[in-house]
């Protein structure tokens, strides 16, 4: 289902046709046995799986064993909790990946979902040491990516690092892994309804660097996820086989530009900042895609509610947004209100189990409305939500 043809293409047009620097991507039913067989042809002699606990039960005990039975000297690192039973990857879990990996390593298995990648993947570009990406939930969209957000001080900040050498997606293991986790992959993916829609205003507005291919890869795996969004609601096996490409080419599209514009535009913003509140607040944290998910709806019906009145915006601090926006204003208008609704957005999350309201994720109307009026400063990126802001002179109100 990969769309190599494209992926190349894009290849071609950002870095002069140099290969894309992963060797292999699997998303096979039992792929977990062809670890050992890549290892050897790379000839690895030594490698250290991370994990969590819960994904040393999905995958990392199962991964060991075949490794152990294919005589490869392997040992697993299983990283510490906060006491909600999370791991975090802040200063502190990734100086113990660190401290404990032995200097003899020669590649790190990711072993789990979108923190566990994180780490490894920060971890694995300042050691210079290759890793291989073992997803155990279909739930984010940055397994192929360099990007790893760490909490650093507090604050949300992506690094770009290493991006994998390859990745074997289990889809027996994806099947078997909680449903909320699924929904939050899903609204990972819906998130590009309004991050493709920011990009196109970065571009037009804000002069940001655009590409017109990597826009339409991404859009089609979004609307693979929606076609096939019964059999991804129902944990069918081609339903997750659907979602984990999609995601994974969300991830390429990313690698190949070298930053997450396609991705990543208000709606995560929005999840950032209520990640960083929770953090501080040392309260339980929420899945990335599930907050993505409910963002989404928000900018969503923020956008249409807002943009429908084109003299609405004035951008008398910025002269040339300001140009900009007499010229593509228009433009803009019409492709905020070609995208879905708030209403179609939170039905194809609830087909997967996902919270669609900011209550669901028992987040606060306060920090929502906060949220709208300061998670734009999160990125150096013009969005929809900055020119909003960027256009008012009190603080921006949002009936949630």
């Amino acid at each position: 289902m990969f769309n190599n043809d494209l992926i190349s293409k894009l290849q071609e047009e950002c870095l002069s046709g140099h290969p894309i620097p992963i060797d292999h991507i699997e998303v096979k039913r039992d792929s977990l046995r062809h670890i050992p067989g890549f290892i050897k042809e790379k000839e690895y002699n030594k490698v250290m799986l991370i994990a969590d606990t819960n994904t040393k039960k999905a995958a990392g005990q199962s991964l060991i064993d075949f490794l152990n039975k294919a005589d490869i000297d392997s040992e697993i690192m299983v990283l510490p909790e906060d006491r909600h039973g999370h791991v975090i990857a802040n200063e502190e879990t990734v100086m113990q990946v660190f401290v404990n990996t032995p200097a003899s390593i020669d590649c790190f298995i990711a072993v789990g979902a979108g923190t566990i990648h994180d780490i490894t993947r920060f971890v694995s570009g300042k050691m210079k040491v290759p890793f291989i990406s073992v997803p155990t939930a279909a739930s984010v969209d940055g397994f192929t990516s360099k990007g790893a957000p760490l909490i650093l001080k507090g604050a949300k900040r992506t690094i770009q690092a290493s991006n994998p050498i390859a990745v074997f997606a289990d889809l027996k293991v994806l099947q078997e892994a909680p449903r909320e986790m699924t929904a939050a992959g899903l609204g990972d993916m819906i998130g590009k309804v309004t991050s493709i829609l920011d990009w196109r205003i970065s571009y037009l507005i804000g002069g940001e660097p655009y590409n017109e291919l990597a826009s339409d890869i991404t859009k089609q795996a979004l609307m693979e996820c929606i076609n096939h969004i019964d059999q991804i609601g129902r944990n069918e096996e081609y339903g997750l086989d659907v979602l984990m490409e999609g995601l994974i080419h969300s991830g390429l599209v990313m690698l190949v530009l070298d930053h997450s514009r396609p991705a990543s535009g208000a709606e995560h913003h929005l999840s950032h900042y209520w990640e960083m509140d929770l953090l501080q607040k040392d309260e339980k944290q929420l899945l990335h895609g599930a907050k993505v998910g409910v963002a989404t709806a928000i900018i969503s019906d923020l956008y249409k509610e807002y943009f429908k009145i084109s003299d609405l915006l004035r951008l008398s601090d910025h002269p040339d947004w300001n140009e900009r926006w007499k010229e593509h204003g228009p433009a803009i208008q019409q492709e905020i209100n070609s995208i879905p609704s708030s209403d179609r957005i939170k039905g194809w999350i609830q087909k997967a189990g996902g919270p669609v309201v900011p209550k669901e994720l028992g987040l606060s109307d306060e920090l929502v409305q906060e949220s709208l009026n300061k998670a734009y400063h999160l990125r150096d990126r013009c969005t929809g939500l900055k020119l909003i802001n960027y256009s008012r002179k009190q603080d921006l109100t949002y009936c949630i």
